[in-house]
């Protein structure tokens, strides 16, 4: 008979499991909360524009070129929409089948380096890691540029054992593929590791000859070349000033958006970006020796360290860069889960994330009376409501199974880790994700499909949620001074302003809801009778459905 750990055992090493926990991860609830800004609304905003304008060339925003990515995560949204409809599943489905790709490249690698088990328990730690699923559902580039990055990676370790012409050839395509998703950093991060990890082992005339092959360099050219003419032709030189200065140059040596942080930001944020695996990422630090020792895992470790080193430098920090970094960490994990033996290393993180999303209702209602801004307050408020006894109770549910995987002493401590990714799954997009969705981005989403409705001339006013031009299925342009009988869409906190603006009697509030409000700009009085009975304004009325149409 066998023991009940020897079954879990061979139940988490199944690839049958894997495949049940990359659906659970990645498409699980993937169209069930609405888009959400800035990211998801900019991105989809210009893969609508794509489609409507008949421009595949240069993606546009609102009207105005967006010069942030390149265009291949627009060409995949758009192939996926006009295959499956407008709806969040359509426009989140190909960052979802990057992210299960991504597991694969990563479980195809390590069982021919390691073994099957291994590979397994490395794609079950990466698709269960919280900001990897994150970025797997969300309808962004980061997802299919994490693909490219890690293939090219692989390829470049198979070929430094086996240099064949193949290898080398396919390790072109995928950064030419990154190029055409990210730009350079899809070429910088496998430049720079291998350069390290070659000169490591004094191979210095083999990297030299990879790098400068010609058919390789040609492989990139014709993958990425093509695209980057054709928005030259089309659109100019503005692309290549705005994305390579701006965008790359400048995000490494300035803030960009807001997006700053101190020294040690990326210390902070690497435990929660590997959420539930931290302290198994940290019981490999006393190892640190004895990885660099073997080639596999030197070049593991200088890859995750050199992007962590790198972002650590940079002026703008936003979490999802380490992402870049953490494959590799997982792989690690996996080979070397022996060295996870101590319980509170491994489940004080996940505890704390679900104590912290326990007790979050109680903690909204301390922050609403400190906050005095009025989009503030009102999404504190509706949040209070949202986090309802249904909330509580999955998260003391979820809280018990974590406290009692801690001492399911029989199990391996990775096997309970693995189980603690699973509830940690659940609860984040079964419960807290669409709760913050529905106080952050639902009103947002009914607003655009209201004015889609009331179909008038429409403007932005103070406002970047670009997912309300998705809803609204517009370009709905940005005006200082609004005119007479425009509709106009903002943040609760500039009513006042806008009242100032254009004169208090002369806005019809006819949306308002959490953070976003719709108000109709009336003529003057002495121009047009004042209405007796003006319209009330519209509270949001759930949406029959999560589809934009």
């Amino acid at each position: 008979m066998k023991r009940p750990d020897s079954l879990l055992t061979r139940s988490l090493v199944s690839p049958w499991f894997l495949l049940l926990i990359v659906w659970l991860a990645f498409f699980w609830q993937l169209g069930a909360v609405p888009l959400y800004d800035l990211d998801e609304g900019a991105f989809t905003e210009a893969t609508r524009e794509m489609l409507a304008s008949g421009n595949f060339i240069t993606p546009h925003r609102d009207g105005e070129p967006r010069y942030d990515k390149p265009v291949l995560i627009y060409w995949l949204q758009a192939a996926s929409v006009s295959a499956l409809g407008w709806s969040e599943f359509a426009l989140r489905l190909p960052s979802a089948m990057a992210a299960s790709l991504w597991v694969l490249a990563l479980w195809w690698f390590v069982r021919a380096r390691l073994d099957a088990a291994t590979a397994t328990i490395a794609g079950l730690a990466m698709a269960l890691g919280l900001q990897v699923a994150i970025i797997g559902k969300a309808a962004v580039a980061d997802a299919l540029l994490n693909l490219f990055i890690a293939l090219a990676f692989f390829e470049i370790y198979r070929w430094r054992l086996r240099p064949t012409r193949a290898t080398l050839l396919r390790v072109y395509l995928w950064l030419g593929l990154g190029f055409l998703t990210k730009g350079p950093v899809a070429v910088f991060f496998p430049f720079v590791v291998s350069l390290l990890y070659f000169g490591s082992l004094r191979e210095w005339r083999a990297w030299v000859s990879a790098v400068f092959d010609w058919r390789g360099w040609l492989v990139f050219l014709l993958v990425a070349g093509p695209w980057y003419l054709a928005i030259y032709i089309d659109d100019g030189p503005g692309f290549f000033q705005s994305f390579f200065l701006g965008h790359n140059l400048g995000r490494y040596s300035g803030v960009k958006h807001g997006h700053d942080g101190f020294p040690g930001y990326y210390l902070v944020m690497l435990p929660l970006v590997l959420l539930p695996f931290t302290g198994w990422f940290l019981s490999l630090l006393p190892r640190l020796r004895r990885l660099w020792a073997d080639e596999l895992d030197r070049f593991l470790l200088l890859w995750f360290v050199t992007v962590f080193a790198v972002f650590s430098f940079s002026g703008t920090k936003l979490p999802h860069y380490l992402v870049y970094g953490i494959t590799p960490l997982f792989v690690l994990m996996a080979r070397h889960r022996d060295a996870l033996i101590n319980r509170w290393l491994a489940f004080v993180p996940p505890l704390l994330l679900v104590v912290l999303m326990a007790v979050l209702p109680e903690l909204l209602g301390f922050l609403a009376g400190q906050a005095d801004r009025a989009h503030e307050q009102a999404m504190f408020a509706a949040g209070e409501q949202v986090l309802d006894s249904g909330y509580r109770l999955g998260l003391w549910l979820g809280l018990l199974a974590m406290i009692g995987l801690v001492f399911w002493s029989r199990v391996a401590l990775w096997q309970r880790l693995i189980l603690a990714g699973v509830v940690q799954t659940l609860l984040v997009f079964g419960l807290l994700v669409p709760a913050v969705f529905a106080v952050m981005q639902e009103p947002v989403k009914q607003a655009g499909l209201l004015a889609r409705e009331l179909d008038r001339p429409t403007v932005v006013y103070r406002t970047s949620m670009p997912s309300f031009s998705v809803y609204r299925d517009a370009i709905t342009p940005e005006r200082d001074r609004p005119k007479v009988g425009e509709l106009v869409f903002l943040r609760v906190d500039k009513l006042e302003r806008l009242a100032e603006a254009v004169a208090p009697d002369r806005l019809d509030l006819r949306y308002r809801q959490g953070a976003v409000a719709l108000a109709l700009i009336e003529p003057a009085p002495r121009d047009e009778p004042t209405p007796k009975d003006k319209p009330k304004p519209r509270e949001a009325e759930p949406a029959a459905d999560d589809a934009i149409n």
